[in-house]
């Protein structure tokens, strides 16, 4: 099966240069339907499911590959270079972030712009660090998922959603989170949040925006504003917005953040 197969990758807009858009933990691309499309008319946009969700080749899940973020973003190399991607944009949600931080690395050439929504470069607090996480607070949450996998969605997606008010939202993602395979969610649930890709921010050559929700109870603001501080060329946009899924919840504001960012220096 082509790569372009094995992600369910699709494609739309008229523009020569390319826009990725990488979901993030328990999604699928269909959490950009609201984003994307208002870039088609400047850029050709990339949607696709990383291995293991949404409508990608679940036969093509490797345990052992996707222990760490690293597999995941080989995947997004060889992705983008399939699809003759250079000096594109990339614009990652939550660990896709990250991911795209180190396929940016891998491959410097790929994208001249990076996008990071809600990024998180290590959820465990640390000496001098805020992740929003203590050790005892993620083994509980990875202990709850490992035992009770629709339980652990229909508590946890409308948290991590935020606006209460709105929960149609919560219950959204909530699906979304149960419609993932049970044993891929563990495990790509602890490749996400034991991870630690701080030192990965140093020497990222593209110009990034960071884009930090308020009340975001997975990636606090200290977490945003410290992976601007540790990008050498980087903006940080703090939204109105409230919860970790603005391009669901506030999609016209994230859109405008992105939009102003684009049309910067080198910004396409």
């Amino acid at each position: 099966m082509s790569v372009v197969r094995r992600h369910h990758v699709r494609q739309a807009g008229t523009g020569g240069t390319a826009m990725v858009f990488a979901h993030s933990f328990g999604c699928d691309q269909n959490m950009w339907r609201f984003v994307a499309p208002a870039f088609e008319d400047r850029y050709r946009t990339v949607l696709f499911d990383h291995i293991g969700a949404g409508g990608s080749d679940l036969a093509a899940y490797d345990a052992g590959k996707y222990a760490s973020l690293d597999g995941y973003a080989d995947d997004v190399v060889a992705l983008c270079r399939d699809l003759a991607v250079t000096g594109g944009v990339f614009v990652g949600h939550s660990v896709s972030a990250m991911i795209g931080v180190l396929a940016a690395k891998k491959a410097p050439e790929l994208f001249e712009s990076l996008v990071l929504v809600c990024p998180s470069p290590r959820y465990l607090d640390d000496d001098g660090y805020v992740g929003g996480f203590s050790a005892s607070q993620i083994e509980e949450l990875l202990d709850f998922l490992d035992t009770n996998h629709m339980g652990w969605s229909q508590a946890m997606a409308p948290a991590i959603m935020g606006n209460a008010d709105r929960p149609e939202l919560g219950e959204e993602l909530t699906n979304s989170f149960c419609r993932t395979d049970p044993n891929i969610a563990r495990r790509f649930a602890r490749t996400t949040f034991l991870a630690d890709n701080r030192a990965d921010l140093a020497g990222v050559k593209a110009r990034c925006l960071v884009i930090q929700s308020s009340e975001d109870v997975i990636a606090p603001q200290e977490v945003g504003e410290y992976v601007h501080r540790n990008l050498a060329n980087s903006e940080f946009v703090l939204l109105d917005a409230t919860g970790h899924c603005p391009n669901l919840s506030a999609p016209e504001e994230t859109i405008a953040a992105i939009a102003g960012f684009l049309r910067g220096p080198r910004g396409g």
